[in-house]
């Protein structure tokens, strides 16, 4: 999920950006400690958008020439939760799964989660078959999943666990067939005049 959450902190702001203004400053620092970081209450924040009103006034502490500044700011963040239905691109194919990119982060559908048949791994295409089913999932592969496992850690380590195997997930094709085939409609050819 999506959101935007306001925080606080104390920027260090060195001599070297004094000429700037403070608030840009603050802003820039900011910026490069928390973009693409990831915190476990907070998620993976995708970027720092805004400093939120004037930085407060600096204090200078004994041995260092910066300003240390207390600045509230807002941050555009994304943090997966248990079974939430999520949509990606399938980036990896290897022979225990596939890893599939769900914006800010990837997940990994091992596969035994990737449908209700036995799949086989063709590692000389990079992709799965399902024996029965005749399903081909590949790389570039647009899907839809469940999240069945997170695991958030800190910095820019964070792991998601997807399945799907549960009926109307997995790819957008094999989606569309099942929902025809609940519904009884077929695909018909537009005639042509």
């Amino acid at each position: 999920m999506y959101k935007k959450i306001t925080l606080q902190h104390i920027v260090r702001i060195p001599p070297t950006k004094f000429a700037s203004n403070i608030r840009e400053a603050a802003f820039e620092i900011l910026s490069e400690q928390f973009n693409g970081q990831i915190y476990e209450n907070i998620g993976f924040i995708i970027a720092v958008i805004d400093v939120i009103g004037d930085p407060k006034e600096g204090k200078i502490l004994h041995g260092d020439a910066s300003t240390f500044h207390l600045v509230d700011f807002s941050v555009l963040a994304y943090l997966p939760k248990l079974h939430e239905i999520v949509e990606g691109t399938v980036v990896e194919a290897v022979e225990f799964g596939a890893f599939i990119r769900l914006g800010p982060s990837d997940g990994l559908c091992h596969v035994s989660q990737i449908c209700d048949d036995f799949i086989s791994f063709e590692n000389m295409n990079q992709r799965f078959i399902g024996k029965e089913s005749s399903k081909i999932l590949t790389v570039d592969d647009m899907v839809r999943g469940r999240i069945i496992a997170v695991s958030m850690g800190t910095g820019r380590s964070g792991k998601l666990g997807l399945t799907m195997r549960q009926p109307f997930l997995g790819k957008i094709e094999w989606i569309i067939n099942e929902i025809e085939a609940e519904s009884g409609i077929e695909e018909t050819e537009e005639l042509e005049d």
